[in-house]
């Protein structure tokens, strides 16, 4: 992401600000530095590791928490937040711009370590820790993780109102829900380290914690890079339908996004946005086993002709039955071209028996296909396609799913890309029957 809004870059500014503020009084602390450059320069190297080839993509965490809680747990607070600061600056970063997105993830870290280093003290944690105390360091450790994870919230779900001009509500949804387990686990990780720093074995036997926990998150790592695998194997089979039929060139790609836009709008949780693009892009994968000569035929088609065409929904649902992460999207697959009346195809679902992925796909799908320029159909304004959909509301679309669609369109805008040639390079082609596209969308090939 180059172009980076002037208001979050504001708004990155004030919590750098704030993360200094933090820091101003590290001449006066008192504190072994020799503790804090330790579990700096452990912190520092967890996070190169983290994004090595070793590991073979970044992490999914983001970020080692236990070091830093560890160091909330033994130094007083600005001490404590200083560990952040090499690791993260120096971390490697996959988009741009790099400098601001290091800048933002140091100072959001400075914070919630800070505050999780003086909720800790004020509760007595400290005293506990030395004492090797574990039963009573329990309940201040606690506090100080749950300090620690409602600040990362709070400031992540601020850069997605600011940014990208999420509503305020939705942004903060559900964000300490999901990331409070994880972040409990590194939390008594950090604590079991705090303990045995302060216990006769010294530092070292601190250290031996993170042995089980590294393995743990590598094992972790291992399943996101072969989900990774999965995704790049979805992506070639996209990028075949797409040669095959080249009028509809990023036309899979779209419907993904759009599907996306509305699952958001329903207040999905995030998983489930996912497996829901991953159903857009996928939707038309059963053209691989239809004639290419039927998808690039000029011309009305026959009944026959299009009898075969309507089977790519189940040619679709057999290449991706066994994938197994897929879940959900696979009914959305088989199922998008059913129609809430009953007309549609395969199965001539009705209401509610179309899964309600299938219905999402289904909007997506059909917007696409009257905002974007075909061979045989010139693109509609976007508020002339979001009208049509509202017209077949409840005949043909899930109302629930067009008004999503509409709500979020009419926030972020919608910009589909022409997908096909200009008229004067390629053969002219006429709609076939059945496509009616003025009336029916989503009756297309």
């Amino acid at each position: 992401m180059e172009a980076v809004p002037a208001r979050a870059r504001v708004y990155i500014a004030c919590v750098a600000m704030a993360a200094l503020l933090c820091l101003l009084p590290l001449p006066g602390v008192r504190t072994p530095w020799w503790a804090a450059a330790l579990l700096a320069a452990l912190y520092a190297g967890c996070e190169r590791v983290a994004r090595s080839r070793f590991v073979g993509i970044s992490h999914p965490a983001g970020t080692f928490y236990p070091v830093l809680l560890a160091g909330a747990f033994l130094l007083p607070a600005p001490a404590a937040a200083l560990v952040v600061v090499p690791g993260a600056l120096l971390s490697q970063v996959a988009q741009r711009p790099v400098a601001l997105r290091r800048v933002w993830r140091a100072a959001q870290l400075v914070l919630g370590v800070w505050a999780a280093a003086e909720v800790h003290r004020l509760l007595g944690g400290r005293d506990a820790v030395a004492a090797g105390d574990v039963p009573y360091a329990l309940g201040p450790a606690g506090a100080a993780v749950l300090a620690f994870c409602l600040v990362l919230a709070l400031l992540d779900g601020g850069i997605l109102a600011v940014a990208e001009r999420v509503p305020v509500r939705r942004a903060w949804r559900g964000l300490v829900a999901r990331s409070l387990a994880p972040i409990a686990v590194h939390g008594l990780a950090g604590l079991m380290m705090a303990v045995l720093w302060r216990s006769p074995y010294g530092p070292v036997s601190a250290l031996l914690v993170l042995l089980p926990m590294c393995v743990s998150w590598w094992a972790f790592a291992q399943y996101h890079r072969e989900r990774a695998a999965h995704q790049a194997t979805i992506r070639a089979l996209v990028q075949a339908v797409d040669i095959k039929d080249g009028y509809t060139r990023g036309h899979s790609e779209r419907v993904g996004q759009a599907s996306m836009m509305i699952a958001r709008e329903l207040g999905m949780a995030d998983e489930r946005v996912e497996v829901l693009r991953f159903a857009g892009i996928l939707h038309d994968v059963g053209k691989l086993g239809v004639p290419t000569r039927l998808l690039r035929k000029d011309g009305p088609l026959t009944p026959e002709e299009r009898r075969v065409i309507e089977l790519h929904p189940e040619y679709g649902h057999e290449m991706v039955r066994g994938i197994g992460f897929l879940g959900e999207a696979r009914a959305a697959v088989l199922h998008h071209h059913e129609r809430l009346d009953g007309s549609g195809y395969p199965y001539g679902l009705v209401g509610r028996q179309i899964p309600e992925s299938a219905r999402v796909v289904a909007v997506a799908d059909a917007f696409d296909a009257m905002t974007s320029t075909r061979s045989y159909s010139r693109a509609r304004p976007v508020s002339v396609a979001l009208a049509e959909l509202e017209r077949c509301a409840g005949s043909q679309f899930d109302p629930v799913m067009v008004a999503a669609l509409v709500e979020a369109v009419g926030r972020t805008g919608w910009h589909p890309a022409v997908t096909a040639e200009d008229e004067e390079t390629r053969p002219s082609r006429v709609p076939p029957p059945g496509t009616r596209l003025a009336g029916r969308p989503g009756a297309h090939r």
